[in-house]
């Protein structure tokens, strides 16, 4: 396996490659760090490029496996992490230019992991600053551009992470999601991205946006590359308090099981307005697939979730501004335009309006919980549309109030708000050629189901082995 074909491999399929020394860790990242030399100046994928450490780490590698030390399937694997996650010596800017010279002194929890599992650093990936807008359009680092299309999004804020790995330049990579900022730029960029557990990963070490929705997942080529990340990155850390005890299990183990026999529910109520056509089709074709995979279709009401959108945004609003309060006073005008209004906003949720959102979150997690007594899974689209052009943007606090409230926005926000797991997964294209996705979510821990049903629905179709046809820039 070389140039394109290895570029666009899974790391379920090189890991083997590199165990059995047919691939060298050291080759592998100097064709990804020439892929990123030649791409990059048109994505704008990463923001830092740590070219020689990268270096350094493949070499540590093959010469650990040649000498019997095989630390498992990210071992000597070229990955990238969204410029939230700390790392040691190397800046971390949170796409802000606040933070533009940061350099933590300690890694991120999930940064040390993933090392320690043997990963190579190749890079920090562009984002919508401080994690706070849908585009990846950032004033100080540049727009992130799709590598299906380079004049439209690859949504926010993990845009850059996306880009990555759908380009080649990186075989996974690390995001965060608050309202969608893992699943949506999956969704964008045709490949899979996995939201687990709220506190089933530390978030240790990555800068916050709103605490209480703040998650940490990976990026992938294939459901079975985020369950190989999540192996490496779950589990509880003293250093979040968030983080939950429970047991961690080996998410490969469900991937081959099936769904015979599950229930797939359809919250049919919340996917009538704009739902763009390509993907109301996209959607109904995987639907027939999993049916004829033996799965039972369940039909679902869930009036509560139209409110998910308002009380999503009230607590991100909050506790957003919460976070960035001293520095806005004092370096208001260090902001993109875009996120310091988004966090004056935040100034006029009151305490009465922040503690009643979290009473209405518990209230649709209570609706949500009831009805996983009926059914094993949910699914839903992703997105209900595909990639936005640049110049037009996308849905933001300023648009019409209903485009962010209601409609299927409310089940792109519902995960987070009630942080259960949930996965995207790609299912189709629009007739101009832009990914289509589906999202799973099941119930809270319980991702062995979610990557079942993913991965069944993966193995029959081909949409994940579908490859952008980008070009670097003259």
């Amino acid at each position: 396996m070389t140039g394109e074909d290895l570029a666009f491999a899974t790391v379920s399929e090189v890991a083997p490659l590199i165990r059995r020394r047919e691939v060298s860790p050291i080759d592998l990242t100097e064709s990804v760090l020439k892929r990123i030399e030649r791409l990059n100046p048109t994505l704008n994928a990463f923001i830092t490029v740590t070219a020689e450490q990268a270096r350094r780490s493949a070499k540590a590698a093959e010469e650990e496996i040649a000498a019997g030390y095989y630390r498992g399937p990210l071992h000597g694997i070229p990955i990238s992490l969204k410029d939230l996650y700390e790392t040691a010596g190397i800046r971390t800017t949170a796409g802000s230019r606040i933070l533009g010279d940061y350099r933590p002194t300690r890694d991120a929890t999930v940064t040390r992991r993933l090392i320690e599992a043997g990963a190579v650093l190749v890079g920090k990936n562009n984002l919508h600053e401080f994690a706070y807008g849908t585009t990846t359009i950032n004033p100080h680092y540049g727009t992130t551009r799709n590598p299906w299309d380079p004049e439209r999004i690859t949504a926010g804020s993990s845009g850059g992470s996306a880009a990555a790995v759908a380009a080649g330049l990186s075989f996974a990579a690390m995001g965060t999601e608050t309202g969608w900022s893992i699943r949506r730029p999956a969704a964008f960029c045709g490949i899979v991205g996995l939201k687990p557990t709220y506190g089933r990963v530390s978030r240790a070490g990555i800068l916050p946006l709103a605490w209480s929705l703040d998650h940490a997942g990976p990026l992938t080529r294939s459901v079975e590359d985020a369950a190989l990340v999540l192996n490496a990155i779950a589990g509880y850390d003293r250093e979040d308090p968030s983080s939950s005890h429970e047991p961690v299990p080996d998410f490969t183990t469900s991937l081959n099981q099936g769904v015979q026999g599950l229930r797939l529910g359809i919250p049919r109520d919340h996917l009538t307005d704009f739902v763009q056509a390509d993907v109301a089709r996209a959607f109904a074709s995987a639907v027939g697939t999993l049916q004829d995979l033996g799965a039972r279709i369940v039909d679902l009401a869930l009036p509560r979730v139209r409110y998910a959108g308002i009380a999503s945004q009230a607590i991100m609003s909050a506790e957003a501004t919460a976070v960035h309060a001293n520095t806005l006073r004092a370096n208001a005008s260090d902001y993109g335009d875009d996120v310091r209004q988004r966090l004056d906003l935040g100034f006029a949720i009151s305490a009465v309006d922040y503690v009643r959102a979290l009473r209405v979150r518990r209230w649709i997690a209570d609706e949500v919980t009831d009805a996983f007594v009926t059914v094993d899974v949910l699914v839903c689209p992703t997105s209900p549309q595909v990639a936005t052009p640049i110049a037009g943007g996308v849905a933001t606090l300023g648009d019409p109030f209903p485009t962010v409230a209601y409609g299927p926005f409310n089940l792109l926000r519902l995960f987070a708000l009630i942080g259960i797991p949930a996965i995207a997964v790609p299912c189709g294209f629009s007739q101009d050629g832009l990914p289509i996705s589906l999202t799973v979510a099941a119930r809270s821990y319980d991702e062995l189901t979610l990557l079942r049903v993913a991965s069944a629905f993966e193995r029959v179709t081909e949409w994940h082995r579908h490859r952008p046809n980008i070009q670097a820039s003259e």
